[in-house]
């Protein structure tokens, strides 16, 4: 049996005028290592058992939920923005109106790292938390030991978009029914999981229930859209990033082409 690593239970930081929900993993004198989640998704699908792996690499790990996600800070009263709208006024160069912007999250995060007081931290996130993480790099160079952008973007809007079914997904609500949440929970991952291994239907399912019953915010997926359909093409200020970087990405991504990848 190897040695148990400490994982805390959730706690709340005020950070950046707003609440944030997070948990760690591991010895808070080891190295930071923080993970940025994607669209919609709670810190929990940072499965434990990965997280226990990194902390057991010899790295404070530490999972929360963006705004508008599970336990953190929701933003009701701005509204649920229409998801095809948003996609058609990106589509036609159209203005996009969003209550926050993915810079507001970047600076959740860097708020998180003050309330911890972290002053450098390994950077690590996923899809739209990938774009949160390079974000972070360009304005916050002083604050991040390594850049991880795993099936991320730049914001280049001349690149490919998602498959079309994909984008079907992506742009529609989350349902309030439970029943009907794991459904759609289910189709999404699917959607967007490769061919290069089964996909882990019990996992997903599992994570699905217990998202529901930590709380889902059906708007805040939509908000969270705009505020990457907002944000602005980061390519020419990632040529700054001066930080050791690691890029990951699929090579059959429905979601996020390849090509994204290869401009990142």
């Amino acid at each position: 049996m190897g040695e148990r690593i400490p994982h805390s239970d959730p706690s709340k930081a005020n950070c950046n005028g707003i609440e944030i929900v997070y948990d760690t993993f591991g010895e808070f004198n080891a190295p930071p290592l923080i993970l940025i989640m994607g669209l919609a998704t709670q810190m929990i699908a940072w499965d434990e058992k990965f997280c226990t792996q990194l902390a057991a690499k010899g790295f404070w790990v530490i999972r929360f939920d963006n705004r508008d996600t599970g336990l953190s800070t929701k933003f009701d009263e701005a509204g649920i923005p229409d998801g095809l709208s948003l996609m058609w006024a990106r589509a036609q160069g159209y203005p996009i109106q969003a209550p926050y912007t993915l810079r507001d999250m970047a600076e959740d995060t860097i708020g998180l790292l003050d309330v911890l007081k972290i002053d450098r931290a390994h950077i690590v996130g996923m899809s739209m938390g990938g774009m949160i993480a390079q974000i972070i790099a360009i304005y916050h160079p002083e604050r991040i030991l390594t850049l991880t952008s795993m099936m991320s973007s730049t914001g280049d809007r001349q690149l490919p978009l998602p498959r079309s079914d994909v984008m079907g997904l992506l742009v529609k609500p989350q349902p309030a029914d439970r029943s009907a949440y794991i459904e759609h929970t289910l189709n999404t991952w699917r959607a967007v999981s490769g061919t290069g291994f089964p996909f882990p239907e019990e996992r997903i399912k599992q994570l699905a229930v217990r998202s529901y019953e930590q709380g889902l915010n059906p708007g805040g997926k939509m908000r969270q859209l705009a505020a990457m359909l907002v944000s602005k093409n980061r390519t020419r200020a990632l040529k700054s990033v001066t930080a050791p970087t690691l890029v990951i990405h699929g090579e059959v991504d429905p979601l996020v082409p390849v090509e994204l990848l290869r401009r990142t």
